[in-house]
């Protein structure tokens, strides 16, 4: 239970949970219905990868100092993470949708038993940005 004494993870995580629970509301808000897979899943808004980061990063800055080497390694890994989660993830979505559209398009008249492609992977820039946002929100009043 030494861990739970890491305030740094611990904010990091909460930040995280908070982005996908956030997801849960959104779904219920915009399609009014209760998507509990959501708070498992990847894809959504807000982006619970790039709010987990930035609440490391900016934790990290609060307590060792943006001067500091374990921040600045921080804050490259936030950079990456949200990078592939709204590029390189972003693209996959994208190809999954195309494929799944051929499969349909292709298909529609037989019976097919294929496994679709998961579309959701990715984020937008305006997700990252948000699940950014809420990271450094909950660094920052939790400190």
């Amino acid at each position: 239970m030494e861990v739970l004494q890491n305030h740094t993870l611990v904010i990091s995580a909460f930040a995280w949970a908070v982005a996908q629970t956030l997801k849960v509301v959104v779904v219920l808000w915009q399609q009014r219905r209760l998507d509990l897979w959501r708070l498992a899943s990847a894809g959504g808004m807000p982006s619970s990868h790039s709010a987990l980061v930035s609440a490391l990063a900016t934790a990290v800055a609060l307590t060792d100092g943006v001067q500091s080497t374990i921040f600045a390694l921080a804050v490259v890994f936030a950079a990456v993470v949200m990078y592939d989660a709204a590029g390189i993830r972003q693209a996959v979505s994208i190809q999954a949708r195309i494929l799944n559209k051929m499969i349909d398009e292709y298909f529609r008249r037989q019976t097919w038993n294929e496994e679709r492609l998961r579309e959701l992977l990715g984020h937008t820039r305006i997700e990252v940005f948000a699940g950014s946002l809420l990271g450094i929100a909950i660094a920052l009043l939790w400190t």
